[in-house]
C-alpha cells in the first residue's frame, strides 16, 4: 500500500507541475480577479481528474534526485510553453482593440485591464473584457483545458523537449498573431484614410472652416458606430483564429 501510495503521489505531481504551470497563464485563468487560491483549488482539482488519464503516461520515478528535478522542469516548461501561446494568441485581439483606439480617438483614453494587469486603451481593454466573456459563455476553456490534455501526447513526460520546435513554433505564433491582429483593425485602418483624407479634402475647399472642432467629435461618433457594427465579426473570427491556434496541440 505504501509502495502504490508513492506512485500515485508522484503521478500527481508530475501532472501538477504542467496543469499549475498552464493555469498561471491561461486566459481567463490568470487574471488579476482570480486569487491566487482559486487558481490552485482549480490546478488541484483537475490535477486529480486527470490523474486516471495521464497515469499510464507517466515514466517511472527516478531514484535520482537530478533526474527528478529534469522531470519536473520539464513539465514546468511545457506549462509554460502552452500558457504563453494562448497568450500570444489573444494578443490579436488586443492589437486590433489597440488599432480601433487610435482610429476612434481614443488613444489617450485608458483603463486598468483586469486581463493582463496593466493599463491599456479602452478600447483594447472593452474587447479583452468581451473576448474573456465570451470564452467561459461558449465553452472556449474546455478547447484550451483539451489541449493541455492532448499535450500528454505530443510532450510525453520523461522525454527531451524540442526546445527548436518550441522557439519555432512561437516565433510563427507571434507572426501570425501580429498579422491577424493588423487584419481584424483593418476596417478602422481605412475608416482613418478614408475620413482624414475626406478632412483634408474640406479643409482645402473651406480654409475658413475650423477642422479640429469639427472633425473630432465626428470621428468619435462615426468610430464608434463602426465599433458597435464589426465588434460582433471581430469576435466570431477571432475565436475561429484561436481555435485554429489550439488545434495544434489536438490530436
Amino acid at each position: 500500500m505504501t509502495e502504490l501510495f508513492n506512485i500515485t503521489l508522484y503521478n500527481y505531481l508530475m501532472i501538477f507541475m504542467r496543469v499549475g504551470a498552464i493555469l498561471m497563464l491561461m486566459p481567463g485563468f490568470s487574471a488579476s480577479y482570480v486569487s491566487m487560491q482559486i487558481r490552485l483549488i482549480l490546478a488541484l482539482a483537475l490535477t486529480l481528474v486527470l490523474l486516471p488519464v495521464i497515469s499510464p503516461l507517466i515514466p517511472p520515478e527516478p531514484l535520482d534526485f537530478s533526474q527528478q528535478l529534469y522531470f519536473i522542469l520539464n513539465e514546468i516548461s511545457v506549462g509554460i510553453f502552452l500558457g504563453i501561446i494562448m497568450q500570444v494568441l489573444f494578443f490579436a485581439l488586443n492589437f486590433a482593440g489597440s488599432i480601433a483606439s487610435q482610429a476612434i480617438g481614443f488613444s489617450n483614453a485608458q483603463m486598468f485591464d483586469p486581463a493582463f494587469q496593466t493599463q491599456t486603451m479602452l478600447i483594447e481593454t472593452f474587447l479583452s473584457i468581451v473576448a474573456i466573456t465570451f470564452i467561459f459563455i461558449t465553452d472556449i476553456h474546455h478547447l484550451m483545458i483539451g489541449a493541455l490534455v492532448d499535450s500528454y501526447q505530443l510532450f510525453k513526460p520523461g522525454e527531451t523537449l524540442p526546445w527548436d520546435d518550441f522557439a519555432k513554433h512561437m516565433t510563427q505564433t507571434i507572426s501570425q498573431s501580429f498579422t491577424f491582429g493588423f487584419k481584424l483593425g483593418s476596417p478602422f485602418i481605412a475608416f482613418t484614410i478614408v475620413f482624414y483624407s475626406g478632412m483634408g479634402l474640406v479643409s482645402r475647399l473651406m480654409p475658413q472652416l475650423n477642422i479640429f472642432f469639427l472633425s473630432l467629435p465626428l470621428q468619435i461618433y462615426l468610430g464608434l458606430g463602426m465599433l458597435f457594427l464589426t465588434v460582433p465579426v471581430i469576435i466570431l473570427v477571432f475565436f475561429r483564429y484561436y481555435d485554429d491556434g489550439l488545434y495544434f496541440f489536438t490530436n
